[in-house]
């Protein structure tokens, strides 16, 4: 067990030593906790909520964290049913790849090869068009469209199409918290965090095998992150890039969004 998730794991167990069932815990998060070939992961479903990507203010510096992203939009942070990283960066925090943030782009498409996670192909595109539909997509097959009103590029894939990443070992050495996005047979979003370290093959199963995924997206590795208010989680481990920001179906008629504060 990992330091970084200590805490959670003691809450946890407190709860399971007073009988407490987990589901009370959970009544107001829309993210709970799974288990799959003995390690721990926590999955936040964007069922009926509104999914935004985020990345900086109207300064145009980026946020780098989830502190200055609940500052930046004000009262709407109160209708956030979770937030996570989502997608590469640079040193400063900026895309490396496709970014549409409302409708428009500030990053191009990164069709480039090279070394490294995000370049370990086939990587792909995390969307969400103007109907609210979400899609998972593999880079060599985005189309741009102007119904796109949020974007973030990633990779590598982690299913395609129902089947692994090619590149995969079955359990490899290099562990990490990890997270990524995968689309559920009916539609929804299911952003997905490891609460132990686990390597890609591990992570990819689980949203295959687990969750019945058949297109799902790695995010990353290293500054793996959730805010799940619902649960009293805030992670706030190392700077962070891109953010998708889902906030609860309530939150997402227009007359009860709040305009965001710089």
């Amino acid at each position: 067990m990992t330091l970084r998730f200590g805490i959670i794991a003691a809450t946890v167990l407190v709860a399971a030593c007073t009988g407490d069932p987990p589901a009370v815990a959970q009544a107001s998060s829309a993210c709970e906790a799974h288990n799959f070939e003995n390690s721990r992961f926590t999955v936040c479903s964007a069922k009926g909520g509104s999914i935004e990507v985020r990345t900086s203010g109207t300064d145009g510096n980026p946020f780098r964290s989830f502190v200055a992203l609940e500052t930046a939009i004000g009262t709407r942070a109160r209708h956030i049913a979770f937030a996570m990283n989502a997608g590469m960066f640079d040193e400063d925090g900026r895309a490396i790849g496709l970014l549409i943030e409302q409708g428009k782009q500030t990053h191009a498409i990164n069709r480039r090869k090279g070394g490294g996670n995000f370049h370990l192909l086939p990587n792909g595109v995390f969307l969400v068009r103007s109907g609210g539909k979400a899609e998972v997509v593999k880079t060599e097959d985005f189309a741009a469209s102007k119904d796109i009103l949020f974007a973030t590029q990633s990779g590598p894939m982690l299913v395609v199409d129902g089947k692994l990443h090619p590149s995969f070992e079955a359990d490899g050495q290099s562990r990490h918290v990890r997270n990524g996005v995968g689309i559920a047979p009916d539609g929804t979003p299911l952003f997905v965090i490891s609460n132990d370290e686990v390597s890609f093959g591990k992570l990819a199963r689980f949203f295959r095998d687990g969750l019945n995924v058949h297109n799902a997206l790695y995010f990353d590795g290293s500054v793996s992150s959730l805010w799940d208010p619902g649960n009293g989680r805030r992670d706030a481990f190392s700077p962070i890039g891109p953010m998708v920001v889902v906030f609860k179906s309530a939150a997402s008629a227009p007359d009860r969004a709040d305009p965001a504060t710089p």
